[in-house]
């Protein structure tokens, strides 16, 4: 199945407010048995069991677990995309831009534990199988908003341009995924506000054109001119 194919709409489009809370309820639902079982020990039937229905409705709406846990993934994916593109605050420094991508990426990616988290992590390892095609559309979309701002950056003469923008969404979203797979595989939970703020110390140096620091330090020797000067 192609990554297009695997991103349709659910199978039948609720017609009607009723229809339209039974679809909010069979995703929340979803999401909560996706994020306890991972997707090899989810079933629908036991989706449909805690919402007290038949699974003969669940498969109304969605033509099977592939599709509603893929439904599911791309809900996530674009509550977190909506909160960066609402928040991001594109009047401030491409540093402090990235700051904001990175903080938001790691409390919402934790924020509904970790078990949505391992989901992501592990299912869109695998190339090829049920979920693995699917994620490539959605990783797409996803990493759009990181990628506009490395673009903008490149533009405005903050990020270097020497390096294709798929390796520097890489070298961003790889520390990041590693911090994700260590909460998930040892349980031990992370400072996210400390974190976001000293990972970016760490990438940016990295990612800033190079004559970003010398004008950062010609600025500052100005700034202590000026010091003396008054002094």
């Amino acid at each position: 199945m192609t990554a297009a194919a695997a991103t349709t709409p659910q199978r039948r489009s609720p017609a009607g407010p009723k229809a339209e809370q039974r679809v909010r309820d069979i995703l929340r639902v979803g999401r909560e048995v996706f994020a306890e079982r991972g997707y090899e020990r989810a079933t629908t039937t036991e989706i449909a069991q805690r919402l007290g229905v038949s699974e003969a409705t669940v498969f109304t709406y969605f033509r099977g677990k592939r599709e509603l846990c893929m439904r599911v993934i791309q809900d996530w994916y674009d509550e977190i995309i909506a909160a960066i593109e609402a928040g991001l605050p594109r009047d401030k420094p491409v540093r402090e831009q990235l700051e904001f991508v990175v903080l938001t990426h790691l409390r919402l990616f934790l924020i509904q534990g970790t078990g949505l988290c391992a989901l992501v992590l592990s299912e869109g390892r695998t190339k090829g199988q049920d979920l693995g095609e699917g994620f490539i559309e959605l990783q797409r979309r996803y990493t759009a908003p990181l990628m506009d701002l490395l673009a903008r950056g490149q533009q405005a003469g903050e990020v270097r341009n020497d390096i294709p923008l798929r390796l520097l969404r890489s070298l961003v979203f790889g520390p990041m995924e590693h911090m994700l797979w260590e909460v998930v595989i040892t349980g031990r939970q992370i400072d996210v506000e400390a974190s976001a703020p000293d990972l970016v110390a760490l990438l940016w140096p990295a990612l800033q054109a190079p004559d970003q620091e010398l004008q950062r330090l010609r600025r500052l020797r100005g700034q202590l001119q000026d010091a003396l000067a008054q002094a």
